[in-house]
């Protein structure tokens, strides 16, 4: 289990552990883009254990919360599910090194590292472990038919620092920061036989 640090240390492109700053996709693979048309916004990105490459996005307009049902239905990732106007996240593990062209214009580009996680770190932002469920554990069934597994966890009101000139987040918590959906604690559980890279879904609670 590690924990995930922001520091106040700029990112530069080809930095795999980031808030904002550019993406590191796989070949051929586009940007995501909200299905309102907007690009999402890169709010972090880090290498995690076993050689995998982690990126969550969302748009930087829609902020709401995620909510689906057990069995999720076919390319939940691209479909407006749990009564959600907008597909409006993206979530991508891979083993991809392609730089992005382009850095992300809503969040501040800073560096995040990581550390060995200690017997007081179950609430903090981290990689790994096992979930520290607010509401009782939640389950979900990736629509190649496994069980998706529990990979991360971000802290409720946890805020990722905006770039002076991006607006205010709408419904947000913090008027210099984005938060990831209204700011519930996230869980992140991803598919264990990698069916896609975006065969994610992120658990909200409060």
């Amino acid at each position: 289990m590690r924990v995930i640090e922001m520091s106040s240390e700029p990112a530069v492109a080809g930095d795999r552990n980031t808030v904002g700053g550019r993406p590191i996709l796989q070949s051929e693979e586009d940007w995501p883009d909200c299905t309102c048309g907007r690009r999402m916004a890169l709010f972090f990105q880090i290498d995690i254990p076993g050689g995998e490459h982690l990126l969550v996005f969302q748009c930087p307009v829609h902020n709401e919360a995620a909510f689906g049902p057990r069995q999720l239905p076919e390319r939940y990732w691209q479909t407006p599910v749990g009564g959600n106007e907008h597909a409006f996240w993206r979530i991508l593990l891979h083993r991809g090194d392609v730089v992005a062209a382009t850095p992300d214009e809503t969040l501040q580009p800073l560096r995040l590292t990581l550390r060995d996680a200690g017997p007081d770190d179950e609430w903090e932002f981290r990689v790994g472990g096992e979930p520290a469920w607010i509401q009782g554990a939640e389950h979900h069934t990736c629509a190649c038919g496994a069980e998706l597994e529990f990979l991360a966890q971000i802290p409720e009101n946890f805020g990722f620092p905006k770039r002076a000139e991006a607006p205010r987040q709408i419904d947000t918590f913090d008027s210099s920061a984005y938060g990831l959906f209204l700011g519930n604690m996230v869980y992140l559980l991803v598919c264990p036989r990698r069916c896609d890279p975006a065969a994610a879904w992120p658990v909200n609670q409060n």
